[in-house]
């Protein structure tokens, strides 16, 4: 059997990231290293509060390591209309009981690539402060981590958060704009695939068929995606966009690459945050990332779904 890869997951524990961090618990091909958080669909420390309570409801002992509340230049700006004023939607987590880490997440994002033995691969969901700061603390992770997999941008659909621009990457376009010149062995996951990707409530219905704190936190969370996504973009589902990522650690297969040359615009007030694919290579430069350009949606809610019943039946109600 080929060995887990380690993974940090760095996130800012909204919906969908709840749902790749439940996948990555449920994953046996990962060995989740930590969760690193940033602000972004919540402020911070709800977020760390968010990740603490996911892990506890799966009886995780993964440390939960917060980073950076704001981003590199820009003001702070969150979601709550998208994931709820808690950050999980509908989903009411008890308190925590376990705390984060005594670090800081640019230090183990640095010392974590530096130091292990097999090399790391990292999954960005958030915005990427956390990730440039990194890069700025030790230029050496570009070459020593494995594969870095982001969620973020759009290329050819409108933008989820502005008329052009993807929430990641708006949130702290500058932190973006240092990742894609970095050198990093991306993999770009843009919500132009991600949008196409819907959880719908058949199956978290079907996954209310087994009693469990997990498909309770599911349900209940996703609850309130699936309204902002009926009300917003008029979609019969929520786009799980963060679990996706997740997915393409192990079942990299689920998706089409294209190598292009990918930069985000930080100059204009009205596109600020855009991010633009020079397909047809015209601006003459090297390719930067590893663009997801197809993916097999009915393959990976199926994968989804089951590991989630799967986990649910390993964390049963109690009676």
């Amino acid at each position: 059997m080929t060995p887990a890869r380690r993974v940090i997951l760095d996130t800012d524990p909204g919906i969908d990231d709840a749902l790749a961090i439940l996948l990555a618990v449920a994953s046996p091909e990962v060995e989740l290293a930590a969760v690193t958080v940033t602000g972004g669909n919540c402020p911070l420390d709800q977020g760390v509060r968010n990740a603490l309570g996911v892990l506890e409801t799966v009886r995780s002992a993964v440390p939960v390591v917060p980073g950076v509340a704001l981003p590199l230049i820009r003001p702070p700006f969150t979601a709550p209309e998208t994931h709820g004023n808690s950050g999980l939607g509908n989903a009411q987590l008890p308190p925590p009981t376990t705390p984060p880490a005594q670090d800081h997440a640019v230090d183990l994002l640095v010392r974590e690539i530096m130091t292990a033995r097999e090399p790391v691969t990292l999954v960005a969901v958030g915005p990427l402060t956390n990730v440039a700061l990194a890069i700025r603390r030790q230029p050496q992770i570009v070459e020593r981590v494995h594969q870095v997999i982001v969620m973020g941008g759009a290329i050819d659909v409108p933008g989820n958060t502005t008329p052009l621009a993807e929430f990641n990457v708006y949130v702290d376009p500058h932190a973006a704009h240092i990742v894609l010149h970095s050198g990093l062995p991306l993999t770009l996951l843009p919500w132009d695939i991600t949008s196409q990707v819907l959880l719908t409530q058949a199956h978290v219905d079907a996954l209310l068929t087994i009693a469990s704190p997990v498909t309770r936190l599911i349900a209940d969370a996703t609850s309130f995606y699936i309204d902002f996504h009926r009300e917003y973009f008029g979609y019969a589902g929520c786009s799980i966009n963060d679990p996706i990522a997740l997915a393409l650690v192990f079942q990299p297969e689920l998706a089409h690459y294209a190598e292009v040359f990918v930069d985000v615009e930080i100059d204009s007030p009205k596109s600020i945050g855009k991010t633009i694919a020079d397909a047809q290579g015209l601006w003459k430069r090297s390719p930067n990332v590893r663009l997801v350009t197809g993916f097999d949606a009915h393959a990976f809610l199926e994968l989804f779904t089951a590991r989630m019943a799967a986990l649910a039946r390993e964390h049963p109600a109690r009676s």
